[in-house]
């Protein structure tokens, strides 16, 4: 078998690029003849049609990216296999897509948008995202690179770390946690909570937002906003420097920093959604807040990066669903219970470090992706 893997390539820090370049690599690992490109570079995309011939070409997005994924290989005759993330609505690209032998999607929640907004259910697999399992593990913590990461973040050894990582943090439900730390402030351990963020113009202004929002709850002081641009080699000991990673995201097709939380044996918070059903077990390797709140629309308004002329509004007969908000009174009772009780911390961590390990390691998942072209497309 032949595969060639549209992605960001060189992969960025981002959750995309990840997601392509660990099938990738357990691709190679797992003696498979692959190579990666830019999923945007047509002519070396072109070049690697010509000389490589794939026997398949699986590129890693959304529904926006199909010209890029879908349609720019089918052009030169080659099979396309989308492995596609949902941004809340699938709005357009559906007579493609339904043309497509196989859909590989990261969640049922994921597969469950497809389907509600026009895509046939018979073509989509679920394929959750893999990661490094060796790499993010559970490091001793006076491990020196985990105790310089809490020093530059001036966390003293007694603080309770909590943290959450995104391109911003606000999408990862960090003004919920927020929330529920001002209600337990005066009953909790001392503590820290750390947004680690990308520098980007998007999550300045939000980073503006949400610090704002802390400075109005009096936990000013308490919060630290880290906006440095690190590699993926870094992640790993930040995650391993925390003592509860906390995450009830307002939109989430997958979760991949909660699965690596997971895998540095750290406890979860998330929400009662959309992929952390399928990549998190309550009670046991996460707590799940209820959802207070479903964020719906009557239209949207896209453009060009969809697919269509500037400022399209489309509206809907059925109003959707685009956004959550957990319960902040569940988080804050959550974070309580795992800032005062360690044991039950490293408990909920093992269990996620298992079923990491079973489940979601790159190679894990890289099988079960050929496993599918097997079975579905006669391709070996």
């Amino acid at each position: 078998m032949k595969v060639l893997v549209l992605y960001d390539y060189p992969p960025s820090p981002g959750g995309l690029a990840t997601q392509g370049d660990m099938l990738y690599r357990g691709l190679l690992e797992l003696g498979v003849e692959a190579h990666a490109v830019h999923f945007e570079s047509s002519q070396e995309k072109e070049w690697y049609y010509r000389w490589f011939e794939p026997d398949v070409v699986v590129g890693v997005g959304y529904w926006g990216h199909t010209p890029d994924i879908v349609l720019h290989p089918q052009r030169y005759g080659t099979l396309a296999v989308p492995w596609l993330v949902a941004d809340g609505y699938i709005a357009n690209y559906q007579e493609v897509l339904n043309q497509l032998p196989l859909i590989l999607v990261t969640s049922n929640w994921v597969k469950e948008m497809y389907v509600r907004d026009g895509i046939k259910p018979d073509n989509i697999e679920v394929l959750p995202v893999g990661i490094d399992t060796s790499a993010f593990i559970p490091y001793d913590k006076n491990d020196p690179k985990v105790l310089a990461v809490r020093e530059a973040l001036g966390i003293s050894p007694d603080q309770v770390m909590v943290l959450t990582v995104g391109g911003d943090a606000a999408s990862k439900g960090a003004q919920e946690v927020m929330q529920a730390l001002s209600i337990i402030d005066t009953k909790a351990p001392d503590w820290k909570y750390i947004c680690k963020v990308w520098p980007q113009p998007r999550t300045k202004i939000q980073n503006m937002l949400d610090l704002k929002m802390a400075e109005s709850l009096g936990l000013e002081k308490n919060i630290t906003y880290a906006t440095n641009t690190v590699s993926r080699n870094f992640m790993p000991y930040l995650m391993a420097a925390c003592d509860i990673y906390a995450a009830p995201s307002r939109l989430e097709g997958f979760g991949m920093p909660q699965v690596e939380a997971g895998a540095c044996g750290k406890p979860v918070i998330g929400i009662k959604a959309m992929g952390m059903l399928d990549t998190l077990i309550d009670g046991k390797t996460a707590f799940l807040a209820d959802i207070a709140q479903r964020i719906v629309v009557n239209e949207v308004t896209l453009g060009e990066e969809s697919g269509f002329e500037t400022n399209r509004k489309i509206a809907f007969t059925t109003p959707r669903t685009v956004d959550y908000r957990a319960n902040v009174n569940d988080i804050a009772k959550y974070l309580l219970q795992l800032m005062e009780d360690k044991n039950l911390r490293i408990k909920m961590g093992n269990a996620g470090r298992q079923r990491a390990v079973e489940h979601f390691d790159y190679k894990v998942v890289t099988k079960k992706f050929l496993q599918i072209l097997e079975d579905r497309l006669g391709i070996k």
